[in-house]
């Protein structure tokens, strides 16, 4: 695997100068509220997002119809000052599901945390087990219902995923070709991403899938 170009992380020098002045430009209290949560959401921003800082959603789609923002999907939207990146869509991924929020799991996350040559061809997302879609989920996603643990949860460049042990562990569950397991057990046993009895046991389940 090649290691992730430093050049491609978000936010750069520029792209903090563009919000700078996007902020002095387009002033007012609302917008900056949500323009700084945004920020954190690769500029995305929820109507749930609007309903926790305590503003009227209907301000979003007023934002909308100025072209502060463009409507993504159902209660998603983005602000278009903010520039695009490489993970936006994993943002977008994540912010997908309404009244909660996803978390990157399965082929994404292994893909994220680079422990093996996997190329997902969806976008992976967890959401709690009790959490029901009532709306078609898009082509390029794969959802998947789980109460994951706090401590199987983690942050990488701004976005909800899981542990690399968890990661794996979901890889193994949904039958995943073992050789991409095997490099990614071996990826973090190198890196010392999982260690001790949680990485034996790992290496233990991963040794009954594959007699299975």
């Amino acid at each position: 695997m090649q290691p992730r170009d430093p050049s491609a992380r978000r936010w750069q020098n520029a792209q903090t100068i563009a919000i700078c002045t996007t902020m002095c430009v387009m002033p007012g209290r609302v917008h900056n509220i949500l323009f700084e949560r945004a920020f954190d959401q690769y500029g995305f921003v929820t109507a749930d997002d609007a309903r926790t800082l305590d503003i009227d959603q209907q301000r979003l789609v007023e934002m909308e119809r100025r072209g502060t923002l463009e409507r993504v999907a159902r209660g998603l939207y983005r602000f278009k000052a903010i520039p695009y990146g490489d993970r936006d869509q994993l943002m977008e991924a994540a912010l997908w599901p309404r009244r909660t929020r996803g978390v990157l799991t399965h082929d994404t996350a292994l893909e994220l945390h680079e422990l093996c040559d996997i190329n997902p061809a969806k976008i992976h997302i967890t959401v709690p087990r009790r959490y029901r879609i009532n709306r078609e989920i898009p082509a390029a996603y794969a959802l998947h219902h789980r109460d994951l643990a706090d401590e199987d949860r983690a942050t990488l460049e701004g976005l909800p995923t899981v542990t690399p042990g968890r990661a794996i562990l979901d890889a193994i569950e949904a039958h995943i070709d073992p050789k991409l397991v095997e490099q990614a057990i071996y990826t973090v046993r190198r890196r010392g991403l999982v260690r001790g009895k949680d990485l034996s046991a790992l290496e233990a389940q991963a040794g009954r899938s594959v007699g299975t």
